[in-house]
Parts: C-alpha cells; structure tokens; sequence
C-alpha cells in the first residue's frame, strides 16, 4: 500500500496518463471523422490536453522544489514527469503537422496509427496506476513489456505506412508523399514517448527495490 503522503505524486502521474489518453481518444475521433474546414476548432480542442499537461508538469515540479523527502530520487521523478508531458505533446503534434501541410483526407493507416496510440497510452495509464506499489506490485513488470510490445507494433505499422506512401502517390504530387512520411513519424514518436516513459519507470523499479 502506497504511503499517504505521497499520493500526490502518483495521482499526478496517473493524471498525466489520463490525458494522454484523453488527447489520443481525441486524435483518433478527429481522423476517423475528419473535416478540414473544423481544424480551427481542433486544434484549440487539442491544445486544451496540452495546456492540462504542462499545468500537471509544473504542479509537480513546484511539489519536487519544496519537499524534503519524496518516495524515489527527485531527479527521476522529474524526468518521469517530462517524459509524461512530451507523450501529450508529441499527441497535439500530429494535428499541427496534419494542418500545416494542408491535408484534405485522411489514410487508413494514419487511423490504424491513431488506434494503436490509443492502446499505448491506455497501457502506459495502468503501468503508472500500478506504480506506487511498484516495490511489491507483480504486474508492474508485465505492464512495462505491454507498453513495449504496443510501441514495436507501430513501428511495424511505421514502415508499413512510409513504405505505401510512395506507391500510393506514385505520378502524383511528391509533396503528399513527404507530407504523409512526416505525418507518420510524428504519430511514430507519440508511441516512442510512451515507451520513454516505460523505460523510465523499469529504471525507477531497478534503482528502488
């Protein structure tokens, strides 16, 4: 059982999580439905995770300034709570870079890639819901290897999707073909931060038991 006092810091990191997810449910329900001409309402929408995420960030470092004890190292639960905020951000991304290159319809892959996003920040949530037990928990570890293995099958669907690209704007304009790679390596480097984050906490439970 997690110390009372120290509920703070998990409540904050699960918090985090929650809007990862939150921001990933958000992308997927703007591609799956996608309409150019709402992009000024999207947007916004989006960065309101975003701006969530950064006011857990701080609420968090202000915490970590002034406590003279905390349950593990200061310096990693800093970098936990940067790892947390850059899945957020790396989620709103997708969006800005879907609206800068000025795409009109949206791929089956990229709503594949959307969906599989969702299931890494779902599992990266119950990874850091099971964390303040981290030194008795039996399913911390399993938790970590779900969140690696849901990273791996992006990647695989990366290669897919960046491979297609050329052959399914072959004799079009090659604009689309770079815009559609750097699409799908933004969406890659959402499950990359989610990964990031699990090394992390392997790194936590390495140090403290």
């Amino acid at each position: 059982m997690a110390n009372k006092k120290n509920d703070f810091y998990w409540n904050n990191y699960i918090s985090a999580a929650d809007t990862a997810c939150s921001a990933a449910d958000y992308l997927l329900e703007c591609l799956r439905e996608f309409d150019t001409e709402q992009m000024n309402k999207i947007l916004p929408k989006m960065h309101e995770f975003e701006h969530k995420g950064d006011s857990l960030r701080h609420e968090m470092t202000e915490m970590l300034a002034k406590s003279f004890v905390t349950p593990i190292d200061r310096e990693d639960m800093a970098e936990l709570c940067q790892r947390l905020d850059h899945v957020i951000d790396c989620i709103e991304e997708v969006l800005q870079v879907i609206y800068i290159n000025n795409i009109s319809k949206i791929t089956d892959e990229a709503v594949s890639f959307a969906e599989k996003i969702c299931i890494c920040t779902s599992k990266m949530k119950a990874m850091l819901t099971e964390l303040p037990n981290f030194r008795k928990s039996e399913q911390l570890h399993k938790l970590i290897i779900e969140v690696n293995a849901a990273e791996e099958e992006c990647d695989a669907l990366y290669l897919q999707a960046a491979y297609s690209c050329r052959q399914k704007w072959d004799g079009k304009n090659p604009l689309d073909v770079i815009a559609w790679r750097e699409i799908y390596s933004t969406l890659e480097e959402c499950a990359d931060a989610c990964e990031d984050v699990a090394d992390t906490v392997e790194a936590v439970v390495m140090k403290n038991t």
